[in-house]
């Protein structure tokens, strides 16, 4: 019988783990489906410890005004609560509360897609 061998990937730090130092507190649901809507974004710094993921300028598809993205991933639960999303536009112009909900939407949304085809529900 051969032994087990055993391959360490990025996603090992997501799955429970008896020291703290190495598990990362976010859900990882959350966090893909964060990087797959806005990849229309450049991602400029990605955090997993601490959940925070920076994105530079970009146009989404048919639209017309550029936007940037902090993404804060603060819990490991699937939940609207763990998901904290701040876009800004040129020059760090607001953008309305319409469109940050409905990015939030599609997030949880994707997130909730990606966790059926995981098969753990």
């Amino acid at each position: 019988m051969r032994p087990e061998v055993r391959r360490t990937t990025i996603w090992d730090v997501f799955e429970g783990s008896e020291n703290p130092n190495t598990t990362v507190g976010v859900n990882k649901y959350l966090w893909n489906a964060s990087l797959e809507v806005l990849n229309f974004l450049p991602v400029q710094t990605v955090d997993p410890f601490t959940g925070v993921i920076q994105t530079g300028y970009g146009t989404p598809p048919g639209g017309g005004r550029s936007y940037r993205a902090t993404i804060k991933i603060a819990d490991p639960a699937l939940d609207a609560r763990s998901l904290k999303l701040s876009l800004q536009g040129p020059g760090g112009a607001a953008i309305e509360p319409g469109t940050v909900r409905a990015v939030e939407d599609a997030i949880l949304t994707r997130a909730r897609q990606l966790r059926i085809q995981d098969g753990r529900l």
